[in-house]
């Protein structure tokens, strides 16, 4: 059965690995293989399926869903490349540290998605290359999440498996290391870019006319999200004190 096991594991591998069929669609091919064949029973199975994160995820999904529907991303975003006053170096800066805080409470796969197309719009405006924005906000994206018990699948599978931690706990021993992490990152990029990172007078006062306002389409929506948004994350800092599963 082991062998079988390994040979049903390695071939999955090759096909999600060849991108001839959806990966997930590969791993749930695999799964119930395993399971036809008498590998794992029906409750094993199920067993090691962690309900808990899936249920976590499906519920910042859904959070950052409503929320992106109001416009939010759009705003903050140009509202930080104004406050920049359209300096491309600047704008670096706060739009990677913007992605790294969204990412750090919110579902970081789709913070990205959600700040590439205002980065594009903001880039194409000052005729800069998106590529130092969007690989820097990748990067910041990746850091932001590892700071706290909700901001990656690893982190939550992590403080599902260990009720010991809590998440202010978690934040203690690893945001500091984030927060260097990403000091060191942007220096980084500034400086291997810095070329690139040049526009006209005339371009940047071109984006500060903007209307950042614009952007929000639904404020009831925004501030019934925002409500909802702010509960959650108050109920992950108290988690250690009301014992409610993330």
């Amino acid at each position: 059965m082991e062998t079988l096991a390994a040979i049903i594991f390695v071939v999955m591998y090759m096909v999600i690995v060849s991108e001839k069929i959806h990966r997930t669609v590969a791993a749930m091919i695999g799964a119930v293989l395993m399971m036809l064949l008498g590998i794992l029973s029906q409750e094993v199975a199920l067993h090691h399926v962690d309900f808990e994160t899936l249920g976590l995820l499906v519920g910042m999904m859904v959070l950052v869903g409503v929320t992106k529907e109001t416009g939010l991303f759009d705003y903050v975003a140009i509202k930080a490349a104004k406050s920049a006053q359209a300096e491309p170096r600047r704008i670096l800066v706060y739009l990677c540290v913007i992605t790294a805080v969204f990412s750090a409470f919110l579902d970081n796969v789709t913070t990205v998605l959600l700040m590439v197309p205002v980065t594009f719009s903001i880039t194409k405006i000052l005729k800069l290359d998106p590529m130092p924005y969007l690989l820097t906000q990748i990067i910041a994206s990746n850091i932001g999440g590892t700071a706290t018990l909700i901001g990656d699948p690893p982190n939550i599978m992590i403080g599902s498996a260990v009720k010991e931690l809590t998440f202010v706990m978690f934040i203690e021993h690893l945001a500091p290391i984030a927060i260097v992490c990403m000091a060191v990152v942007l220096f980084i990029m500034a400086t291997i870019y810095r070329k690139s990172l040049v526009t006209t007078p005339e371009l940047q006062a071109k984006l500060m006319q903007m209307d950042e306002k614009a952007a929000i389409t639904d404020h009831a929506l925004l501030k019934r999200s925002l409500f909802v948004l702010g509960l959650t994350i108050l109920g992950f800092f108290t988690h250690s004190f009301t014992h409610i599963e993330s």
